[in-house]
């Protein structure tokens, strides 16, 4: 593991605020998803902030293009870049919208715990693609799935429909992450996550134009949360993530990430009255410290074994 410190000049906790920054304005962002909704149809919304966050990554994309010290990958479009952005941004379309359906029947504070879940999830999906897992992702899953159990599995051991849609939801978002982690040495960041933004604003403006009802009257009800899901959840708090996570301690960074499903429960309860039962309550600690054994247990481990 890394030693504390400073990294490339930015120190310890310079970085480790700027993450907890990040984790709650994606944390709140699950309220102002849900208050968006009693304005306009989830595709449009989901369509508008996700148009508004591609172009809030514009002027860093230009800044960034004017360097010349070397340290960013900077390549022209390419196929790679093209057919990366069109699966990265499809990913991210299918996770956004069954997040966004699901948040219509279920509360903030389940979204982001159920969502949060993509960290446990991501290891195990690299199983298939010859990744290798820890006994922390095992004892990470187990735990999770028995806080699920205990978050949404009601005494017929059924799921709300929310929470199984948003659930669904998890797993294209972890995909979404093993399809950047691949084409990221490979492209520029920034401009990958324009083009998968865009994309996804694309696809889900298609959709809301073919079956939802999106009004002018609508889009300025929930103007707020548009601009706060679009502007700072979307551009601003996943350009301060690709620039401090690279030069955070990961065992910090998987610790104050995994605080984003914390803030959303407590968005929910600040804005939108939610509170958690004690059986939820049991859920969600469960499924944090699922999360934050998986992270931090492959952090400890060597990353290669022969």
């Amino acid at each position: 593991m890394a030693k504390t410190g400073k990294r490339k000049g930015m120190s310890t906790g310079q970085s480790d605020s700027l993450l907890l920054l990040t984790a709650a304005i994606w944390g709140f962002a699950f309220v102002a998803q849900r208050m968006g909704m009693d304005h306009m149809g989830a595709f449009g919304f989901n369509g508008i902030r996700f148009l508004l966050g591609a172009l809030a990554l514009l002027p860093f994309i230009l800044f960034m293009s004017r360097k010349k010290d070397g340290r960013e990958v900077l390549m022209p479009p390419g196929k790679l870049f093209i057919w990366g952005g069109i699966a990265a941004g499809a990913l991210v379309f299918l996770g956004a919208s069954f997040q966004q359906v699901g948040l219509i029947y279920t509360t903030a504070g389940n979204a982001g715990f159920i969502t949060g879940l993509y960290m446990v999830i991501v290891p195990v999906m690299g199983l298939a693609i010859g990744q290798r897992t820890s006994k922390g992702t095992v004892l990470g899953v187990i735990l999770a799935v028995i806080g699920l159990y205990f978050l949404s599995v009601t005494e017929n051991l059924t799921m709300s429909w929310g929470d199984a849609l948003v659930l669904i939801g998890a797993f294209f978002w972890a995909a979404q992450i093993i399809v950047i982690g691949k084409l990221s040495p490979l492209v520029d960041t920034l401009r990958l996550a324009f083009a998968e933004f865009l994309i996804c604003a694309l696809l889900s403006l298609g959709v809301a134009f073919a079956f939802e009802s999106t009004t002018w009257e609508g889009i300025s009800g929930a103007a707020i949360p548009l601009i706060y899901g679009g502007l700072a959840s979307v551009g601003i708090a996943y350009t301060i993530q690709v620039f401090v996570q690279k030069r955070a301690h990961p065992s910090h960074a998987s610790i104050i990430m995994g605080l984003e499903a914390v803030f959303a429960v407590l968005g929910g309860w600040l804005f939108l009255g939610e509170v958690l039962s004690f059986k939820a309550f049991i859920g969600c600690s469960l499924m944090l410290a699922g999360m934050l054994v998986s992270q931090l247990w492959i952090v400890k481990e060597p990353k290669e074994r022969k």
